[in-house]
């Protein structure tokens, strides 16, 4: 039975594949994809932990986020506070935040973690070693609709905990009343329980579900919307790997180069205007579609 309201799919597991049937069957087609024993011999399924983490990297500050409504008092993916990792991970613990970890690159300031795991070198695709990027997540917190500025496939590796993952391929943009200038979804829409009546295209969106065990892995490939629902407090890695076509990658530049600044500005000089049009205009675009 699927956990979310939607008309998906499960996403097929494997323990293990060859590089020409990832190649073949989920790379080129970019289809997502379970690979459940994949990363379970690194050293990081058995020494990774909550506590490990306080003792490894307890007194770092990092980054934080929650999911308030889309606000011009932030600039583009800013975080919402910041706390030093051991203090966060005692309120994880406890489950008395909503605040998560997103997007943060641990092992440039604890290196030795690097030695906990690897990259796969038999699936015939370039990762991006600097980039190994950790998520942490409370019970019950949630992570905003969305597809990554940098279009990179991508290799999730879950932890601890369980954590939901509902996905759809950039073919159904068009159903998700996406932001203009953005790479997220209208922040009205709860994609636990969403309201059919008020943003009716959602019903004609397809797309995935999965349910991540620790020690399993989601391929999720370049440009793929993607909400993590944390079950319980967990965490994961993303490895990174380099776009598939010039074209996703000048798409991706374009991201990075110019689409998060324009944001930033127009943020600065329409303030809560320009994020009130970008809400109206994505119903608006969207309803067209139905």
């Amino acid at each position: 039975m699927s956990f979310f309201h939607f008309d998906t799919q499960a996403v097929k597991r494997v323990s293990s594949i060859s590089k020409s049937d990832f190649q073949t069957d989920y790379f080129r087609k970019q289809k997502p994809l379970i690979i459940s024993d994949w990363a379970k011999h690194w050293p990081a399924c058995e020494k990774w932990s909550f506590e490990y983490f306080k003792q490894k990297a307890g007194s770092i500050e990092v980054p934080l986020y929650d999911n308030r409504k889309i606000t011009a008092k932030y600039s583009y993916n800013e975080p919402h506070h910041y706390m030093k990792l051991g203090e966060y991970l005692d309120l994880l613990q406890q489950g008395s935040t909503n605040y998560r970890i997103f997007l943060f690159n641990l092992m440039q300031q604890v290196p030795e973690l690097q030695n906990d795991f690897d990259y796969p070198k038999d699936f015939g695709i370039k990762f991006l070693k600097k980039v190994p990027f950790l998520f942490f997540g409370a019970e019950r917190s949630s992570v905003l609709m969305h597809y990554d500025i940098d279009f990179a496939n991508i290799f999730h590796v879950h932890f601890t905990g369980m954590k939901r993952c509902l996905l759809f391929p950039p073919s159904e943009t068009k159903y998700l009343y996406k932001l203009p200038n953005s790479l997220k979804t209208h922040d009205e829409i709860d994609f636990l329980q969403p309201d059919f009546d008020e943003f009716p295209a959602l019903q004609n969106a397809k797309g995935y579900e999965v349910t991540l065990e620790p020690g399993e892995t989601l391929y999720m490939p370049e440009g793929y919307w993607h909400f993590m629902y944390y079950e319980t407090a967990g965490f994961s890695m993303s490895l990174r790997a380099l776009a598939r076509s010039p074209i996703t990658i000048v798409k991706a530049a374009y991201n990075i180069g110019v689409m998060r600044h324009t944001e930033n500005l127009m943020r600065k000089v329409a303030g809560d205007q320009w994020i009130n049009w970008q809400k109206k205009t994505a119903i608006k675009r969207t309803d067209r579609n139905l």
